[in-house]
């Protein structure tokens, strides 16, 4: 499969892309990640990319559809994949679009995943993460509580309410992500490739993307 999933932050796009790939082996790509992977790689672009990162500087569109380039024409791409919250704004995916179409690509659909916002700001705010740099374990204090103390199941270490999964800066994130990556979806609906999946539940969404493939 080659697809892109759309939603907000809280919108369950990380774990339905976790799922996704174990189902058929397709490869999860995001922008962090591919960053990260080029920083690490050492590659030219790579370099470039951590001077911005260092300076605490956004990395520039030229430079992302650079290092996605080099990405998307790695063997593992091959057997399919899925983007992972990129393209973020109209111009990046009016590049995209022109970079697949250089490169072959063809995609399957582009999914938005529609999570109500009080669904979102719940989710969120009742997130806990594993302090444990080397761990990072994530927990819901309804779902899927820590052990006793707040404590981590996997390392022991403390959980703690990141600073960005408070209400307000929540409510923020979204403010952001409805103004620049929400026309996203009214671009993708125009070029016919949009498909809208509402649920709260991973597997709904994931099933609802299967049954779409016709698989």
């Amino acid at each position: 499969m080659k697809i892109m999933l759309l939603g907000a932050p809280g919108a369950g796009k990380g774990t339905v892309a976790k799922l996704l790939t174990a189902f058929d082996g397709s490869v999860q790509i995001s922008t962090g990640d591919i960053l990260r992977a080029a920083v690490k790689a050492g590659t030219a672009l790579g370099k470039e990319a951590q001077g911005f990162m260092d300076r605490g500087e956004l990395v520039p569109d030229s430079l992302i559809m650079g290092i996605m380039e080099q990405r998307l024409q790695e063997p593992d791409c091959a057997n399919g994949f899925l983007l992972d919250g990129f393209p973020r704004t109209i111009p990046q995916a009016e590049e995209l679009k022109t970079l697949m179409a250089r490169l072959g690509i063809k995609m399957d659909f582009v999914v938005s995943i529609e999570v109500p916002r009080e669904v979102i700001l719940d989710r969120l705010t009742t997130r806990r993460t594993c302090s444990n740099s080397a761990c990072q374990e994530i927990y819901n204090v309804k779902s899927n509580p820590p052990a006793e103390g707040g404590k981590c199941k996997k390392c022991g270490s403390p959980t703690i309410q990141r600073a960005d999964e408070t209400e307000e800066a929540i409510s923020k994130r979204l403010d952001v992500y409805n103004e620049k990556t929400a026309p996203l979806i009214g671009f993708y609906e125009k070029e016919g490739m949009l498909k809208k999946v509402v649920g709260t539940s991973s597997d709904v969404v994931v099933n609802a993307i299967k049954a779409a493939l016709g698989k």
